[in-house]
């Protein structure tokens, strides 16, 4: 294997309203934390997070930026790793949904830089619903979350993106939007340490499996 020359960089959001129990920055600090413990367990290197992020049309949860800034701050991140570090192999932590478009300028990316890049979604494949029970529990098993705030945060009037339960055009617009909506008004929500410690630790092994994988390719 050759971890020295493998990477791990975390993407996330900082800007982004996540309810009342949860800060702005809760994508990106479960992203590096995810990256982190991988990159701890394993030698890779911890390339940082971040700064941009990018959303989907139509949702507006906070601030965020162009998918060209994004992809712009990406490629800069991704050429010092490669020139300055030694890296040419990089596992991609995501941690914000509408980051997930990045995934299709990742082969163009591995051409244009000569790197071999994973991008990795793990987080927003097991966390569910916008600030939801799974976002909330891994943001307890971190501790960023306020559990006192939890009556509050399910107050749909005050914090319509939770779930995007108040943002009726997401929901029309985007079907997995909706599900996560009904969901959470059948279902409410819960903050369950527990939860989030084994969804952190599910993400963690998936994003050393691939810095395994990506090592034992051929250069």
């Amino acid at each position: 294997m050759r971890l020295g020359g493998v990477g791990i960089l975390a993407l996330g959001s900082h800007q982004e309203r996540h309810g009342a129990a949860l800060p702005p920055d809760t994508d990106a600090r479960l992203a590096s934390h995810v990256a982190q413990e991988a990159a701890q367990r394993t030698g890779a290197r911890f390339l940082g997070v971040l700064s941009s992020s990018y959303e989907l049309p139509e949702i507006n949860t906070g601030e965020h930026q162009t998918l060209d800034q994004v992809k712009d701050e990406l490629r800069r991140a991704l050429l010092y790793a490669k020139q300055e570090l030694g890296i040419d192999r990089v596992v991609i932590v995501n941690g914000h949904g509408g980051n997930g478009i990045l995934r299709n300028w990742i082969p163009m990316l591995e051409e244009e830089l000569g790197m071999r890049l994973y991008f990795n979604n793990t987080i927003i494949d097991l966390e569910g619903p916008h600030a939801g029970t799974g976002e909330l529990s891994m943001g307890a098993a971190i501790g960023i979350v306020d559990e006192s705030k939890l009556s509050e945060h399910s107050d749909f009037s005050r914090y319509p993106e939770v779930a995007f339960i108040g943002m009726k055009g997401v929901r029309e617009k985007y079907s997995w939007a909706e599900e996560q909506a009904r969901e959470v008004e059948k279902l409410g929500l819960r903050i369950d340490r527990y939860l989030g410690e084994k969804l952190l630790e599910c993400a963690i092994m998936d994003v050393i499996n691939d810095v395994h994988e990506i090592s034992r390719e051929d250069g």
